[in-house]
């Protein structure tokens, strides 16, 4: 899928990173207790003295870790600033994330990433910003994303596709980000087709996924997602309240952002990897099994004329397959889709 974004294994930041990464990870399954400083220093296979540093350094980072003579260390915050020494120790990505660009307000992420990546960007490469001035989602609509409390993530990918099977992308990455959805406590979570995730009728997330391409090739793509967090109802603007809602009021907990990212771009590898190896069907099936669309009268717009009908399947391309009232099967690869009623 591309090449590798970690630097050579000699590399101390590097090492030093891998090792806070790993009592993060510890410390964080265990988040309701202590962990022995004898179990993490076994685990990093180094002395007490190291293993203080490594405290160190996430303390220094805004990790707040408790320490209790004779019980070891507990995990009690995890920063909710978006920068790269906050989520590089969370991620467990190959290549995902492994370079993150992180900016205090962007007119939009994935303008920055297409520059980025015609200078020259890696493969999974992120561009995050706690503002976007002009965030745009499908059509060019605007996206509303309040300062600290949603995602608004960009993600450079150089895809061995061709460019017919792009829109394979987006399918791809409303499996990961309704997959990682659940995982974080959303577990009503479901695809609307094309790109939205949502909970209960509620939009949670959004996809949009711009090409750079050749006839031939794909030369790269950008992956913009956005990501309700912690929102609450009276934070979106209130022609919204219907149709929006967040993490928090799917869970009722409140997740740190940098670990909501790291979730995202794990799972989000995780399927980009099956998919490059075995292809779109894998991903159709889930896709198909967490899809809030098929099974539904819909209502279609916003590519030639009004398409009204049942959802009755995803086509091996992508396409939603419609049937209208008496009618044959219809292919639909662009368009606004309005749920109707349960078939």
């Amino acid at each position: 899928m591309g090449t590798s974004l970690a630097p050579a294994a000699g590399d101390g930041h590097w090492t030093d990173l891998k090792q806070d990464a790993i009592v993060l990870g510890l410390l964080l399954e265990c988040a309701d207790d202590f962990v022995s400083g004898l179990a993490l220093c076994d685990k990093l296979d180094v002395p007490r003295a190291e293993l203080l540093k490594r405290i160190d350094s996430l303390r220094a980072r805004g990790y707040e870790i408790h320490a209790s003579g004779g019980r070891g260390y507990r995990l009690v915050k995890v920063p909710d600033t978006l920068g790269e020494s906050e989520i590089a120790p969370l991620l467990a990505t190959g290549e995902l994330g492994r370079r993150i660009h992180s900016f205090a307000e962007l007119s939009s992420t994935n303008d920055e990433a297409h520059r980025l990546a015609d200078a020259g960007a890696l493969h999974g490469e992120v561009v995050i910003a706690e503002v976007q001035t002009a965030g745009r989602g499908r059509r060019g609509r605007p996206w509303v994303a309040p300062q600290g409390k949603a995602l608004t993530l960009s993600v450079v990918l150089r895809p061995s596709l061709p460019p017919e099977r792009a829109p394979e992308i987006t399918l791809v990455a409303a499996v990961a980000v309704a997959e990682a959805a659940r995982e974080l406590g959303a577990g009503a979570a479901r695809i609307k087709w094309p790109n939205d995730v949502e909970c209960k009728g509620r939009k949670l997330a959004g996809l949009l996924t711009e090409l750079r391409a050749e006839p031939d090739r794909i030369r790269h793509a950008v992956l913009g997602i956005g990501f309700n967090v912690s929102m609450e109802m009276h934070d979106f603007p209130e022609e919204l309240r219907s149709a929006a809602t967040s993490l928090l009021v799917e869970s009722g907990e409140q997740s740190p952002r940098p670990l909501v990212c790291a979730r995202l771009l794990e799972h989000l590898e995780e399927w980009l990897s099956l998919h490059e190896t075995e292809g779109f069907a894998p991903v159709r099936d889930r896709w198909r099994e967490l899809s809030s669309t098929l099974g539904r009268k819909v209502r279609i717009t916003g590519e030639g004329a009004l398409i009204e009908g049942d959802a009755v399947d995803l086509d091996e391309d992508g396409a939603l397959l419609v049937r209208p009232p008496g009618g044959q099967l219809v292919r639909v690869v662009a368009g606004d889709v309005e749920h109707c009623r349960v078939l």
